[in-house]
């Protein structure tokens, strides 16, 4: 795979376009064929932005840090030779190159050659030109280059690798399965802003969703369940086919270093937007039990959806759903919607648009001047001055938003 052909309907994950230099170990190929990348994401736990790097190899900045510290220990090293008052260290016979005397900088007549204005000569070829002398250029060892093309590994290799890493993996680091382009209808299976804007949301605000039971719509590779995880007691984590909802499970335990000190749990469970009912079949891999099913509706209290408004019918199905789960609710519900407003050109319109972000605004009012007896809606959009606490582009574009579901 060294590699990989984009076709005319790929999508690209613009996620990773802030990180190009950035090493992302191709793991394995899914059922489709599909290449399957692990990246690492750095969480910024003070909510302040810091500078990115590959965390398999030496960032830039500590090769900046080290360059900075090797001309201090120059400058140390030069300060040791001058005296303090910033005259040259001299020995015993008052030479300042330690009493040798050099026949190159000598005369015939042993006096030191200097031109018209006293000063000594600088070196010279047989020409006449000036002699520079050079530093000699380090090579950079094997390890300090950066990789061009992703790296393939046998799927033994990279099992007893993730043993290893499970146990050293840093407490501030998700590991994350994706894809980095895939057709329009696969794009679940990519990152993709909106999950981060979230996830500084839960982590900028934990007390808002401490010890709370969550459920998450659409949640692609499972990124903002594994954050909020960190905070909540339980998070329903759903999604639908089985490629994509296999790559979740995944990444919940590869992430499991994150979740287990807050006792946070995250349940993997097929939801479809399509259909009425949750699939509580006991044969299927992902169904829901009777009791996960009590517990979702009984102490439900929070639900995210994270940029999953791309296409109109999907969009309205999204909003039957919430509002279908949201009746049956027996607490007070608060949903937030993470959304990028995505700017294309279109010849019907002949102009700049956002039909997608149009009919999600569109559903919201609708969602709020719905009067049936049973639920009051109330929405709002939410200004992002919360700091960032993932490394990311946060766009003016993304936005998020709150609808609060009372019942009557």
């Amino acid at each position: 795979m060294d590699q990989i052909t984009f076709h005319y309907d790929t999508v690209l994950s613009d996620v990773h376009l802030l990180l190009p230099n950035s090493r992302h170990l191709m793991a394995r190929l899914n059922r489709v064929g599909q290449p399957v990348f692990i990246s690492r994401f750095r969480i910024l736990w003070d909510g302040t932005k810091q500078r990115t790097c590959d965390l398999g190899s030496p960032c830039r900045g500590e090769e900046l840090d080290r360059d900075t510290q090797e001309e201090s220990g120059r400058g140390d090293a030069k300060e040791s030779e001058t005296g303090a008052d910033g005259g040259v260290d001299r020995d015993e016979d008052g030479g300042a190159d330690g009493g040798v005397d050099r026949d190159e900088d000598r005369g015939p007549d042993g006096g030191v050659n200097s031109d018209e204005d006293g000063g000594v000569e600088p070196p010279l070829d047989e020409d006449g030109d000036l002699e520079v002398p050079r530093r000699p250029r380090q090579r950079l060892s094997e390890r300090d280059r950066d990789m061009v093309y992703p790296i393939l590994l046998s799927q033994a290799r990279r099992d007893e690798e993730e043993e290893d890493e499970e146990e050293e993996c840093p407490r501030d680091v998700i590991r994350i399965e994706h894809t980095m382009a895939t057709p329009l209808e696969d794009v679940g299976k990519q990152v993709w802003r909106g999950a981060f804007l979230l996830a500084d949301l839960i982590l900028s605000q934990p007390t808002t969703f401490r010890g709370a039971t969550v459920l998450e719509l659409g949640a692609g590779t499972g990124l903002t369940s594994v954050v909020m995880a960190t905070v909540a007691k339980t998070v329903y984590c759903t999604d639908v086919g089985e490629d994509l909802l296999s790559m979740c499970q995944k990444n919940v335990t590869l992430n499991r270093h994150l979740m287990e000190p807050a006792g946070g749990k995250v349940r993997v469970r097929l939801l479809d937007w399509l259909r009425h009912d949750l699939c509580t079949d006991a044969d299927a891999e992902f169904g829901w039990t009777e009791d996960e099913v009590a517990d979702l509706h009984d102490n439900t209290t929070i639900i995210i959806a994270a940029d999953v408004c791309y296409d109109d019918d999907l969009t309205d199905a999204l909003f039957r759903t919430l509002y279908r789960i949201c009746n049956n609710l027996r607490l007070p519900c608060t949903t937030y919607l993470s959304i990028e407003k995505r700017l294309n050109f279109t010849l019907r319109h002949m102009d700049i648009s956002c039909e997608a972000y149009d009919h999600f605004r569109h559903c919201l009012c609708e969602m709020q001047e719905l009067r049936d007896g049973r639920t009051c809606f109330t929405v709002e959009q939410v200004t992002p001055s919360f700091p960032q606490c993932l490394l990311y582009e946060r766009i003016e574009q993304l936005e998020l938003w709150k609808v609060t579901a009372v019942p009557v």
